[in-house]
């Protein structure tokens, strides 16, 4: 899944590029319908467009919100460190176009989510690539081939994310989780250097998490409709108050972003260099194209796909247009010495940095104005991982559901055992079991994508048929507060 292909003499995951080159046909075939429809994107986030009687489950901002849980995590900490480690200040320059163009395969595949989800009779919803990839290829193409294909995607996208659920986004959560407060207080030698508190440990987060997954998606967004844009404002505010306290830096630095995107000046592979690794860090971030956030999209109260689809082009706009690179900028100006020493090491042909090194990177970033933010930070940590395990949670409980149908004892086993993974994720050193489980979840591209492609057409008609309504006053904007 991660074999590398080779162009100018750099080497990169090929899946990078068919997950980029899908975005930049995406927004070509809707003629750059995340730019154009940006505004009434808000405005639909915000409940102007939608009466809370609609069938669904939770509102668009909570949609939004328990989405964007299961993306914002240590990837905007740990990967953006790396990323413009490896490629440079310019790779922050890469990393927001490619958000920008994945905004587009959002918007495509969770209006696929909730014009194919279920409703079932206790009122509860069932949406994402598993159900629209078995029920619109087979309405599209009404052929043994179309009902078949649908049939085999569906089924192995169900399966990859039943494993990375429980692999990634319960074991590897909790395993980062555990790590990052045993490391700030003290690692081996402080209060949770022992064997016993990793499993005490891991006990108290398989509870915090059972708590919220057990009472589903209203319970999830209840939760994930607070913490993320609490995380969120904390996490830029200490970004901004970085960037304030540097602001004689800032020409320089945004001149480094914009002059490093297409020389790639100390960066090992020149411009193309810093250009893959924007692309891969804006891919492996915001999981647009893998098929994962219809999940969460299609439990939304509307009667118009498409609305859910203007709302899910705002998920890598926040994720890694805003987040992203306000790492990536507080790092560039902020310019910590093991970030130089680091990049000049990498360039220099000589190892790359992990997401350990990636977090202590960001951390020292943030260290040079807050001498105490790795505390801090290592709180954005854990309520991160915390908002992943518990969206991802529900993923899995989804594609268990689609396996092996739905039951009250069958949700509840599944619950569990997601649980207490998370508690084996805090024990063990899990290694190979979740670069597994990466190639896994990047499989999902494969499978997902195709049936992105073939389904175009109905997204373009669902679209048409919304703001048709809009232009003839079918659907009129209302007044009501947000939505929250």
């Amino acid at each position: 899944m991660f074999a590398e292909i080779s162009v100018f003499g750099v080497s990169f995951p090929w899946i990078v590029a068919w997950l980029v080159l899908a975005a930049a046909i995406f927004t070509i075939y809707f003629g750059f319908i995340q730019f154009r429809r940006f505004k009434l994107a808000t405005q639909i986030v915000r409940g102007k467009y939608t009466d809370k009687s609609e069938p669904g489950e939770i509102h668009h901002f909570q949609a939004l919100a328990s989405a964007l849980s299961g993306t914002v995590g240590l990837g905007n900490i740990a990967g953006v460190g790396v990323a413009v480690t490896i490629g440079g200040a310019g790779a922050t320059f890469w990393m927001i176009l490619a958000g920008l163009l994945g905004m587009c395969t959002k918007f495509v595949e969770c209006t696929l989510g909730v014009k194919y989800r279920e409703e079932h009779e206790d009122g509860t919803v069932s949406g994402g690539p598993m159900h629209y990839l078995r029920k619109g290829l087979a309405e599209r193409f009404p052929n043994a081939f179309g009902v078949g294909l649908g049939k085999v995607l569906a089924v192995l996208t169900a399966i990859g994310i039943l494993f990375f659920g429980i692999a990634g986004g319960s074991m590897f959560q909790a395993n980062q989780t555990f790590q990052q407060v045993r490391d700030v207080t003290g690692g081996d030698d402080g209060l949770f250097g022992s064997d016993g508190s990793a499993l005490i440990f891991g006990i108290v987060l398989a509870l915090v998490i059972g708590v919220v997954i057990i009472g589903g998606i209203k319970s999830i967004g209840a939760v994930t409709g607070r913490l993320v844009p609490a995380m969120a404002v904390v996490y830029i505010a200490a970004c901004l108050l970085v960037i304030v306290m540097n602001i004689g830096h800032v020409p320089a630095a945004i001149g480094e972003i914009v002059s490093g995107a297409f020389t790639g000046e100390g960066v090992a592979g020149g411009m193309i260099g810093a250009l893959i690794v924007g692309f891969q860090r804006s891919a492996f971030s915001n999981e647009a194209g893998l098929g994962s956030a219809p999940i969460a999209h299609s439990a939304v109260k509307t009667k118009n796909p498409a609305t859910e689809g203007f709302v899910a082009l705002l998920e890598p706009f926040i994720d890694t247009v805003v987040v992203c690179t306000m790492t990536a900028l507080t790092i560039v100006i902020a310019s910590p010495q093991m970030w130089l020493n680091t990049k000049a090491t990498v360039a220099a042909g000589g190892e790359a940095p992990d997401n350990e090194q990636g977090v202590t990177i960001t951390s020292e970033a943030f260290g040079t104005v807050l001498p105490w933010f790795p505390y801090v930070l290592t709180v954005a940590v854990v309520l991160f991982a915390i908002s992943t395990m518990i969206t991802w949670g529900y993923y899995g409980q989804k594609a268990w559901t689609f396996l092996f149908g739905r039951s009250r004892v069958g949700e509840r086993i599944y619950q569990v055992l997601f649980c207490l993974t998370g508690v084996v994720g805090c024990v063990l050193t899990l290694g190979s079991v979740l670069s597994f489980a990466d190639a896994v979840v990047f499989s999902l591209a494969l499978f997902n994508i195709i049936g992105l492609y073939l389904l175009m057409p109905v997204v373009k008609k669902e679209v048409k048929g919304f703001l048709g309504k809009l232009k003839t006053g079918e659907i009129q904007r209302t007044d009501k507060e947000p939505q929250s």
